[in-house]
């Protein structure tokens, strides 16, 4: 069986940059049919040029996924244009980090909006035309930080918390519809979200510790999990939080395999 997306249709938000352009452009590569959403005009056009390229068929779309009635009329375009909606994937979100302590209401307010009340908006949006086709994946963005949380990051990890239950609620409702709902949580991925490239070579190197494949992820390697999940390869698999991290923290001091086996795992061995 091929992973073949085909006549599919396949909705990304948040996909003008970073993790999502990579999720939407590999979808392009594999025959989909994109729709790429996101708030920024300049990137989707930068996005829609590279698919075009790819000799990939879609549409993209300025969109806020706070914005329920914005989001219900995409939804209803694509759906009038397409006929139907195979995928979406939730992958638009924000950072909020800072103290607890320090913490003001429209901060959190912004951020439990977009990652979490952005994620309702789009469900909800699709829901009735994926029961009406008696199929569909719903793919959302959590993060690392839902599993093991940041000290600063406690606002962030709250909102990629709720999404995963939030996937597993939803997954126990579309269950009867062969509707899957799956999340994916992403480590360190250098993106205009997660800037661990722009980090000083000593900072980049504390965090590198952390993982036991010791070098960054790729917005690509992403991208394939959500391939993967899309996928009629993954039809029994719902309800579930996949880390794609490079196994950060798999064991305690992932560093000391590459300190006994004397291979360069992107580190310097004499420091």
């Amino acid at each position: 069986m091929l992973i073949d997306f085909t006549d599919k249709v396949v909705v990304v938000t948040g996909a003008g940059r970073g993790i999502g352009a990579g999720i939407v452009t590999s979808f392009a590569r594999e025959g989909a049919t994109t729709v790429a959403l996101d708030v920024g005009t300049d990137d989707l056009a930068a996005v829609g040029a590279e698919i075009e390229a790819l000799g990939g068929t879609g549409i993209q779309r300025r969109v806020d996924v706070t914005d329920a009635a914005g989001v219900r009329a995409v939804m209803a375009e694509v759906v009038e244009r397409y006929g139907r909606i195979d995928v979406l994937i939730n992958n638009a979100g924000i950072a909020g980090n800072g103290a607890v302590e320090d913490l003001d209401d429209a901060t959190w307010d912004r951020v439990f909006d977009v990652n979490v009340k952005g994620i309702l908006h789009t469900c909800q949006a699709v829901i009735p035309t994926m029961k009406r086709q008696r199929s569909g994946r719903i793919i959302n963005s959590a993060s690392f930080a839902a599993i093991v949380p940041l000290v600063g990051g406690g606002l962030y990890a709250a909102s990629k918390s709720a999404v995963t239950q939030f996937t597993r609620v939803l997954a126990g409702e579309l269950g009867p519809w062969d509707i899957t709902v799956n999340a994916y949580a992403p480590g360190m991925i250098p993106t205009a979200l997660g800037r661990f490239g722009d980090m000083d070579p000593q900072e980049q190197s504390r965090y590198l510790d952390t993982l036991t494949l010791r070098r960054w992820g790729d917005a690509q390697e992403v991208a394939h999990l959500t391939l993967f999940l899309a996928s009629d390869l993954a039809s029994y698999i719902t309800g579930t939080l996949i880390d794609v991290s490079g196994g950060k923290l798999a064991t305690q001091r992932p560093r000391l395999a590459y300190e006994r086996s004397g291979i360069e795992g992107g580190w310097d061995l004499g420091s």
